[in-house]
């Protein structure tokens, strides 16, 4: 038998070469088409919404962004002017494809839902109409304007409501001394200003406010015994503590019912501890971008602990405090607060307290800050300071 085999007749060996070609095409031809069925079409872009547009009396014309209005003026954005504040009589025209909850000066400014839509503002009125249809939700004529808000900020500051941990904003100071000479002494300070503003945006007129304040002076200093000399060993310790909470209540943008308490502890006084809780109403009559003034009365119940147990008092009394900031030139912050606190049930027994600060900024939020603190004790201890003095200098890092 012979090993070979013989060939295939050649219409064979033609006929099965095209049929795997025409097979292998086939395969790469399908792959690719399968691939792209399988693999879905990248998503269009979404289209930029179309430009505010702002036309003034005298013609001219800006596009950009509305951001707001208050009483009788918007403030706009845009590229060329950057952000402007325009009063609504040099406006002609405004037109925003934007959503917005447009509220009236005789509605109060609650929780109540309003519903927000696209503006237009022509021949003395602003008309709102539903973004989804051509549909007129209101007209307000512009002298009763009292609110152009974009509605996420109307959403989240008047229809919803916060967590207890949200809306602050403060700062943290801390500074220290070291010696480490003929005496031996350490010195530390840190203090901690919390607020709480609701609403949080500054244009809107607040509901409620809470404030927290916490500072502590600790001190040590060290005299060791000198041989041959008059200088014997001794150690002197510094220990002030203060910590308050008030809650404000507005009953209008000036005007509100606020409940107090704070402890306080003072060793140079002799003061163990301190415990103040009042309630009053507060006044603002000074409010504007510079400066804030506010102005506060309350009725509190007050308890002295001291290191002498003989000097201890339960008073009835008043706090009458005044606190002031102002914004200066070169984003210098100045501080300043008084409090006086008589008793009715013990004349003897009244205290006062006053601050001053100023904030110089030096690197984004940090700033270097100087504070002088001054509390009067009118009944310390026998043997106590009826005074205690500070003056401290520290790094402060404002929260937001």
């Amino acid at each position: 038998m012979s090993r070979f085999q013989p060939f295939p007749p050649r219409g064979s060996v033609l006929a099965s070469g095209l049929f795997a070609f025409s097979l292998a095409a086939g395969v790469l031809m399908f792959q690719p088409a399968t691939a792209a069925a399988q693999t879905p079409p990248a998503p269009a872009p979404a289209p930029k919404p179309a430009p505010d547009v702002l036309i003034f009396t005298n013609g001219d014309q800006l596009t950009g962004t509305l951001e707001r209005g208050v009483g009788d003026s918007i403030v706009f954005k845009s590229d060329m002017a950057g952000e402007i504040t325009v009063p609504l009589d040099k406006v002609k025209e405004l037109r925003s494809n934007s959503n917005f909850a447009v509220l009236r000066k005789d509605v109060p400014l609650t929780r109540k839902a309003v519903e927000a839509g696209t503006i237009k503002l022509d021949d003395g009125n602003i008309t709102v109409s539903s973004s989804s249809s051509s549909r007129t939700i209101e007209t307000i004529p512009v002298k009763q304007l009292a609110f152009i808000i974009d509605s996420p900020t109307y959403t989240n500051e008047l229809e919803g409501h916060k967590k207890p941990w949200q809306g602050w904003n403060g700062s943290i100071t801390a500074g220290a001394t070291i010696v480490r000479s003929t005496q031996t002494g350490s010195n530390f300070n840190a203090s901690v200003t919390a607020i709480r503003a609701i609403p949080t945006v500054p244009y809107l007129p607040k509901r409620s406010r809470s404030i927290f304040n916490l500072s502590e002076t600790y001190g040590k200093l060290t005299q060791p015994a000198v041989p041959q000399s008059n200088i014997i060993a001794s150690v002197t310790k510094t220990n002030i503590f203060h910590t308050d909470f008030e809650q404000d209540q507005y009953f209008s943008a000036r005007l509100y019912a606020l409940g107090t308490t704070s402890l306080d502890h003072n060793f140079s006084q002799g003061l163990d501890l301190q415990q103040v809780y009042g309630a009053g109403i507060g006044w603002t009559p000074v409010q504007n971008a510079k400066q804030q003034l506010d102005l506060t009365v309350n009725i509190h119940y007050e308890k002295q602990t001291f290191e002498l147990d003989a000097s201890n008092q339960n008073l009835i009394g008043a706090t009458i405090a005044e606190n002031y900031m102002r914004n200066l030139p070169g984003k210098l912050v100045f501080t300043e607060s008084l409090n006086a606190l008589p008793a009715f049930n013990n004349s003897n027994a009244y205290s006062a307290n006053a601050t001053a600060g100023l904030a110089l900024p030096v690197y984004h939020r940090l700033s270097v800050s100087f504070n002088t603190t001054d509390n009067f004790l009118n009944n310390p201890s026998p043997g106590f300071k009826k005074n205690s003095y500070q003056f401290v200098t520290g790094l402060t890092y404002t929260l937001h």
